[in-house]
């Protein structure tokens, strides 16, 4: 089994109803094994960069990066900390709290740029939609999307390219403690349970 999916089903915990992610990356073997596991499936493909949205996707894109030998390009949320220099912005569609976020890249990337995205979750794929206009803004190549757990639609799976996951979100259980499912059936597209 590859390490870092092992250490998300070993760490991962529902808590109040909420996915806790962050425990995960709280032990430092396991923070490693889940970043080799991101790096993994993208070494051979000539990314370039390596993107993330702010909170999550700074520390696990960061982290990808470094071990892909390659640099990071924050994606920042309105109303977020400074962003200095000429930036692209793209409003996201609806996530899976029903809120909509504007986005905000430096506009560093260029044509030749082959660029991953790294990210903790995705449900709705909404935020990755935006990021993924926001690396075409820039003239760069959208390879796809690197995900510790995956929760997306067939057809939203499609639309972002290539997707790899350490784990699927049914095999994490539900928030009020169901097992986790083995299989995955339709349903384990729903929503399994409220993300922090």
């Amino acid at each position: 089994m590859n390490m870092g999916r092992a250490a998300v089903l070993e760490q991962f915990r529902w808590v109040e109803g909420h996915a806790d992610v962050w425990r995960v990356f709280a032990d430092a073997d396991a923070l490693r094994d889940v970043v080799e596991g991101l790096a993994a499936p993208w070494r051979d493909v000539g990314v370039s960069r390596v993107v993330g949205i702010e909170s999550r996707g700074f520390l696990l894109g960061g982290a990808t990066a470094v071990a892909l030998g390659v640099g990071f390009i924050g994606i920042r949320k309105a109303g977020t900390g400074l962003l200095p220099g000429a930036k692209v912005r793209a409003t996201a569609a609806e996530d899976y709290r029903n809120q909509r976020h504007d986005l905000r890249m430096q506009s560093i990337l260029h044509s030749g740029d082959r660029v991953l995205m790294v990210d903790d979750w995705a449900e709705r794929g909404s935020q990755a939609s935006a990021a993924r206009d926001l690396v075409k803004m820039c003239d760069a190549e959208w390879l796809g999307l690197s995900l510790v757990v995956d929760q997306l639609l067939p057809e939203t799976r499609l639309a972002l390219g290539r997707v790899t996951a350490l784990v699927h979100a049914h095999e994490l259980g539900s928030s009020s403690g169901e097992a986790p499912h083995r299989a995955f059936p339709e349903a384990a597209h729903a929503r399994v349970g409220r993300r922090p």
